[in-house]
């Protein structure tokens, strides 16, 4: 809204052409999400916690420590998260931008998918939710929606195509096929983000780290310039996304302050759901869906070692890991909760600046 009101006046006020640059209006959106997490965070938390009583529902499964140490915890801080990011977004993004308002349609609707699955295991009083089977249809009918916004708004060869990082010429066509691979794309990143978080503060950094990365991403394939001289393929309209990021790594920063350990509030499905969702939707509408697979390693990873180790225990009644995400594998093995965290921020870290690489490296 910002964009447009103040873009107008230009002419009386040169001044405020600096509201059209979007590396400003990134970081004002920026301060704006983690500004808005600031002021509202405690009531919402207070809100949160006198609602849900006895917290969020600890898996008996886990491990134990957590059944002592995180009970009474209230969850649904994903509505904390997007409390902030949305008004931001709306007010510093340049709303005729369609990219905007697909990522935000993804964004929230996989928040609500999110939210109904909170809302029961925080009703019932129990860590089961709404069935897995029925989360994945509402979630592939949100990603195929918005993969068909996508690929009409991108027009051209492109626009149904995979590129690949390293090569600077390779394109496989897709056609029809893109339709369910950049599904599985959305669907596969929200999911990977939700089965990472499982300890305090351990998801919700690496989505920051790569919302920065993807953040510098889109901002490069989203300027003809930057574009051909990293011999990239240009994605006219995407750059408006890096506002986007901005306001999530504000948000994201908000959130972190109560999220720290001890939480005082978990991120719950609504927020998981929600930002690896939006994630995937913009590594789709940059044409870097591989290199999310790299940025965002350590969700592969997670979700990976779930897979595994349910293969492996159907398959030979043996267990690969001590315990699954991987998260708990080592906490397990003996390490502490923060240790856990820090070293897996620092693999993000690394596998950002290998994502980030691929932006020269062709």
């Amino acid at each position: 809204m910002l964009y447009h009101f103040l873009t107008g006046m230009t002419g009386d006020v040169p001044a405020l052409n600096v509201f059209r640059y979007i590396t400003f209006r990134t970081g004002g959106a920026m301060m704006t999400s983690l500004l808005i997490s600031f002021l509202f965070g405690p009531q919402i938390i207070a809100m949160l916690r006198a609602r849900q009583r006895k917290g969020q529902p600890i898996r008996e499964d886990g491990p134990q420590t957590h059944v002592i140490q995180k009970q009474g915890t209230p969850t649904m801080g994903g509505f904390l998260i997007l409390f902030g990011l949305m008004p931001s977004v709306l007010l510093w993004a340049d709303l005729t931008n369609p990219y905007i308002w697909i990522v935000l349609f993804v964004t929230v609707g996989f928040g609500a998918v999110g939210f109904a699955d909170d809302y029961l295991k925080v009703s019932k009083i129990s860590p089961k939710g709404v069935p897995g089977r029925v989360k994945l249809f509402f979630e592939f009918i949100i990603a195929i929606l918005a993969m068909w916004a996508l690929v009409t708004v991108a027009h051209g060869p492109l626009a149904t195509a995979l590129t690949f990082p390293f090569f600077k010429g390779l394109v496989l066509p897709l056609g029809g096929f893109f339709f369910f691979f950049g599904s599985l794309v959305i669907v596969g990143s929200s999911n990977a983000v939700n089965l990472t978080d499982g300890l305090d503060g351990l998801a919700i950094v690496p989505v920051m780290i790569a919302a920065a990365s993807f953040g510098l991403i889109v901002y490069l394939v989203g300027n003809a310039v930057f574009a051909d001289y990293l011999q990239v393929h240009f994605v006219p309209g995407t750059g408006e996304l890096a506002i986007f990021c901005g306001a999530l790594i504000g948000a994201g920063l908000g959130f972190l302050w109560y999220n720290a350990p001890p939480a005082m509030i978990f991120m719950g499905d609504t927020g998981s759901l929600a930002l690896g969702g939006a994630l995937g939707a913009i590594s789709v509408a940059a044409k870097h869906e591989l290199v999310l697979a790299i940025i965002g390693g350590l969700f592969v990873l997670e979700a990976v070692s779930v897979i595994v180790q349910v293969a492996s225990f159907k398959l030979t009644g043996k267990r690969v890991f001590r315990m699954a995400p991987l998260h708990h594998h080592f906490e397990q093995k003996g390490w502490a909760e923060p240790t856990v965290v820090i070293r897996f921020w620092i693999i993000s870290v690394v596998l950002a600046m290998i994502g980030l690489a691929t932006l020269k490296l062709r």
